[in-house]
């Protein structure tokens, strides 16, 4: 999708594409322009847009064209990316290449979006793991390292980090699995339908946004150790950025939040109903998702709301799942801490209680 001159705006898109006929496969097209992110360049085939007639359109590019000689796709460089090192992303260019119309012309936009909702979810979930990678490899070390007489991770405020990241971990997975099963249930049922719309760009949003300063704690943890090469947490550190990129920056994440409780009201219905679903587990919980349908009624005079707004909605769906199928201990100290008085923006800033060693010891328990 992404070209040098428009980035995230779609609609600067000047790769061209004039019809060539209407054959066995479809409405064929022949593409002339550039894309500047071009990934997995390996595939056997991309989806792709370019300015027809109508307007931009979404198209199949086959690596190999019918007769078995290759399309023609030319590779100008790969990129030097600072991580994901193992994914090949590329720029390339199109000289009257061969590709199929998909959808309707001059809907691609909208048509090549509606194939972005399964990576976005991959990306909520992809992220989650990563923060689980990282909490595994931080937990690891400071159970194993003595430091001042005894375990780190036995340490009043190293223990309060490794809990509060243990607290994170958790919720970013709870969450992300919810927005899997409503996706799973697109076909069968509404409400997972219209929850899913607007509640997998929050959760790729808030994983993806959180996951970098979430390995950056860990990696404190191992202190110089972790910025060495050869230690697997200076790969989690330069990869953990990278999902909030792709497929939609956190800004676009929340234009399309906003955008999809505008279209449909039901969107948001949708997710404050999924909300209530929780009420009376915990005082908090329920205030703070009373004020929070408020907030999605309200009235604003443009976006900038939006990160706020949206931060709240991801708080808010996780600490659902954490007080229905979590810990019913760590959920309320996930409810105080994200939706209370006390919640903050560093790790490590929990009060200070037995049951923190408990979440730790929790955490530490390999489940399969």
């Amino acid at each position: 999708m992404t070209e040098k001159q428009g980035g995230s705006d779609l609609r600067e898109t000047q790769t061209t594409a004039r019809f060539v006929e209407r054959g066995a496969h479809g409405e064929i097209y022949a593409i002339t322009g550039h894309k500047w992110f071009f990934s997995v360049p390996v595939a056997d085939g991309f989806y792709t847009l370019a300015q027809t007639q109508s307007g931009v359109s979404c198209l199949f590019v086959p690596r190999l064209l019918p007769d078995g000689s290759a399309n023609r796709v030319h590779i100008q460089r790969l990129k030097d990316k600072c991580g994901n090192r193992s994914n090949a992303s590329s720029e390339i260019e199109y000289h009257d290449t061969w590709s199929i119309l998909v959808g309707e012309e001059g809907r691609g936009i909208r048509e090549i979006l509606s194939h972005a909702h399964l990576t976005r979810l991959d990306f909520a979930v992809g992220s989650a793991g990563l923060m689980r990678q990282a909490l595994s490899l931080a937990l690891n070390h400071a159970q194993t390292r003595t430091a001042f007489g005894k375990p780190m991770a036995e340490l009043p405020m190293q223990r309060n980090v490794l809990a509060d990241l243990a607290l994170e971990s958790e919720a970013a997975m709870l969450g992300a699995f919810r927005v899997a099963r409503a996706t799973d249930g697109l076909q069968t049922s509404e409400h997972e339908r219209l929850l899913a719309r607007v509640a997998t760009p929050v959760m790729k949003f808030w994983n993806c946004q959180r996951a970098p300063s979430f390995t950056y704690e860990c990696l404190q943890v191992h202190g110089g150790n972790g910025f060495i090469m050869e230690n697997p947490m200076a790969r989690l550190y330069r990869e953990a950025p990278l999902n909030s990129i792709w497929e939609g920056t956190s800004n676009m994440m929340c234009m399309d939040v906003l955008r999809a409780m505008q279209r449909d009201a039901n969107c948001r219905d949708a997710f404050v109903d999924e909300l209530r679903a929780s009420r009376g587990l915990n005082p908090t919980y329920d205030r703070s998702t009373d004020d929070l349908a408020d907030r999605l009624c309200a009235r604003y005079p443009d976006d900038g709301h939006a990160r706020a707004l949206v931060t709240r909605m991801a708080h808010a769906l996780q600490a659902a799942e954490m007080l229905r199928h979590g810990d019913a201990a760590a959920a309320d100290l996930f409810v105080q801490s994200r939706l209370g008085a006390d919640g903050a923006h560093v790790f490590g800033a929990l009060p200070s209680s037995d049951g923190l060693s408990r979440i730790v010891a929790r955490a530490s328990v390999i489940r399969h």
